[in-house]
């Protein structure tokens, strides 16, 4: 099936085929569910990163916290790269999704770096805090390029049902896409 087009420049986000196993598949929900829970596994780890830098205090809790999100970021990204290969056809690098998958590799390189440092000792505390912040910067960025994406895709939706609705007759926008992938 030939890509329509979103715009005068740019490809559309998704087919009809893909917009219809996007629908459909229930990994749409699990990403749905999994990038707000991943987002609050942040910021409470932020919290407690930046207290234990400020204050010296909440060692085990700031570390524990950072291995919880690094948890959500590994299922999301593994729960993630299942759903690509159910809409695209490919578990990652799709072609709507390939620099968000691009930056996601480096947000899950400082994760690791950061898991490596913790359980080898390879930092000190205060450098594998600091190397946490820096994982969650990227985080924050890639959280960002998806829900760009997610904005395109409704967006993309609205355009799509107004172009199909019958002269005269209002239209409804379109229901949010739940590709909720924020990642990393």
């Amino acid at each position: 099936m030939q890509q329509q087009t979103a715009g005068a420049d740019r490809p559309a986000l998704y087919t009809e085929e893909e917009r219809r196993r996007r629908d459909q598949t229930p990994w749409t929900l699990v990403q749905g569910v999994l990038a707000p829970l991943q987002f609050i596994a942040f910021l409470v780890s932020l919290c407690l990163v930046v207290r234990f830098l400020q204050s010296g205090e909440g060692e085990s809790a700031a570390a524990v916290s950072v291995v919880v999100k690094t948890l959500f970021l590994y299922t999301i990204m593994v729960t993630g790269a299942i759903w690509e290969k159910v809409v695209f056809g490919q578990y990652l690098f799709a072609r709507p999704f390939f620099w968000e998958d691009v930056f996601s590799m480096l947000v899950i390189a400082l994760h690791t770096a950061y898991l490596f440092a913790l359980f080898t000792g390879w930092l000190t505390v205060r450098e594998q805090m600091l190397l946490a912040l820096a994982a969650y910067a990227t985080y924050v960025v890639n959280a960002g390029q998806f829900l760009w994406k997610l904005r395109m895709a409704r967006l993309e939706g609205q355009r799509r049902k107004a172009e199909s609705a019958p002269a005269g007759q209002p239209h409804a926008a379109d229901a949010a896409p739940r590709d909720m992938e924020v990642a990393a």
